[in-house]
């Protein structure tokens, strides 16, 4: 059974109104298909479908006054191919400051990679890499 390194990510947007139709849009196509917090009328996060431990999941945290910074959140995908159809879902749900997808050898040459902006401004990056 794989493990989960990081148990989960907790992620503070200034507004759950502004952000939830990018996340419900673009966290399924990274495998984020099991929605929580719903309960009480508020979407709090999502995770994929396995158990705990290999379980991951994305928390969110509504705080007004959340000023985003340079951090970046990475997600890996299969295939170049996962990188373009995800830059382009990620173009339609409201992504901001979009840059690629592109070959990004600054990294290493097997990098490919979408960089965005969530619409309150926070950073992510969808990357296929084979070395």
């Amino acid at each position: 059974m794989s493990r989960n390194p990081f148990s989960h990510i907790d992620l503070r947007v200034r507004s759950f109104a502004n952000v939830t139709g990018f996340y419900r849009a673009v966290l399924p196509e990274l495998g984020f298909t099991v929605w929580w917090g719903e309960e009480g009328g508020e979407w709090r996060g999502a995770a994929t479908p396995e158990s705990f431990p290999a379980k991951a999941f994305l928390g969110f945290t509504e705080d007004p006054t959340h000023k985003p910074n340079a951090t970046c959140i990475a997600f890996w995908v299969n295939t170049r191919e996962e990188v373009d159809r995800i830059a382009e879902i990620v173009k339609r749900a409201g992504g901001r400051n979009i840059e690629g997808p592109a070959h990004c050898p600054e990294y290493s040459e097997g990098y490919y990679a979408v960089f965005f902006e969530d619409p309150d401004g926070n950073r992510f990056e969808v990357v296929h890499r084979t070395k």
